[in-house]
């Protein structure tokens, strides 16, 4: 009678019971951070008529989501890590769908762009917590392998996704409907994830340097801010100023990180080769991504005169492409090398 109670192993791993249902809810999560990510593309002609925003408003509304996630991403993964990554979910998922209100009827560009912040925050919570969730689930490396891959194929999914519904959305409502849709996905995510998903934390992981935090968002933030700035403008003073500033608030960053005895982030892991490679890969292929999405969207539809929706089924092979790819990569990184199947 004992035996038939413990989980089912292979390979002397615990298969915990209702996983794969448990994984539909971490996929959910990252498939609404990655739509929000892309459904605002389509939007931007209907909010520059609607609330008149500057260009560099406008960049800033379709920018500072995606920015401030990346900013905080390491700082809430290691947030989780000591209060519990369901329990920082679930409070993120909540905090999202709120959010998701307040950017549905922002009436001027500066209430939006805090609300756009304001949603990376409560996006940068989930990314991490999934995947650390993932982990927890799938003790199985063949089983965690392939959950790992429908993770990354859902969140190309989700930019497939964006420009699709929030194109039909457009051509029904007003342009605040495409962040409404977050609210009934996420009061299901919350309720079945409550009974679903287990709770876990880093035993002794160490205090949260809220110096660390405070010096990453700076830093990206300071950088960004002063590009944009220069591109819109020209070289000013003041965005030479707040460059400085960002810099060396991520060279503060780094230098702390190499001290303390539980870094936010492990600089240490850029020694090695394969690891700043990947990084380096990934970053070049988000960079011509964004750009890509953002300009083509408004190009399908201000220049070649297509109707939102039209516009998002346009973009839609490429990223249907990137799903496929996603789902394939790991048995073929696992038959090949990793780096030809970057390559």
């Amino acid at each position: 009678m004992t035996s038939t109670l413990r989980p089912e192993t292979t390979a002397g791993a615990v298969k915990r019971p209702g996983r794969w249902l448990a994984l539909s809810v971490l996929v959910l999560a990252v498939l609404l951070v990655a739509v929000d990510a892309t459904v605002l593309g389509l939007a931007t002609p209907y909010i520059s008529e609607d609330l008149a925003p500057t260009g560099t408003q406008l960049l800033w509304i379709g920018d500072v989501y995606s920015f401030v996630i990346a900013g905080l991403l390491v700082s809430m993964g290691s947030l989780g890590d000591r209060v519990g990554r369901k329990r920082i979910l679930l409070c993120g998922a909540t905090a999202f769908g709120l959010i998701s209100v307040l950017n549905a009827y922002a009436h001027t560009p500066e209430v939006l762009i805090l609300a756009r912040a304001l949603l990376g925050v409560a996006g940068a919570t989930l990314m991490p917590a999934t995947l650390a969730l993932i982990r927890n689930l799938f003790h199985d490396p063949r089983e965690r392998s392939l959950a790992i891959g429908i993770w990354g194929a859902t969140a190309s999914a989700g930019t497939a996704v964006g420009p699709v519904l929030g194109g039909f959305l457009l051509e029904h409502f007003w342009w605040g409907s495409v962040f409404l849709i977050n609210l009934p996905v996420m009061a299901v995510l919350v309720a079945v994830g409550v009974k679903l998903l287990p709770e876990s934390r880093t035993p002794a992981a160490g205090p949260w340097d809220l110096t660390s935090v405070v010096l990453s968002l700076v830093g990206m933030v300071g950088v960004v801010y002063a590009v944009k700035e220069t591109a819109s403008h020209g070289f000013a003073p003041s965005a030479l100023a707040v460059g400085l500033l960002g810099a060396g608030a991520l060279y503060g960053f780094v230098r702390r990180q190499l001290t303390l005895p539980v870094p936010l982030l492990d600089m240490r892991l850029f020694r090695h080769r394969g690891f700043s490679g990947a990084v380096l890969a990934d970053l070049l292929t988000v960079l011509g991504l964004s750009g890509l999405v953002f300009f083509l969207s408004q190009y399908l539809q201000l220049v070649q005169g297509r109707r939102p929706f039209e516009a998002g089924l346009a973009e839609l092979p490429a990223a249907i492409g990137a799903v496929a790819a996603g789902l394939v990569a790991g048995r073929a990184a696992r038959r090949h090398s990793v780096r030809s199947v970057v390559a």
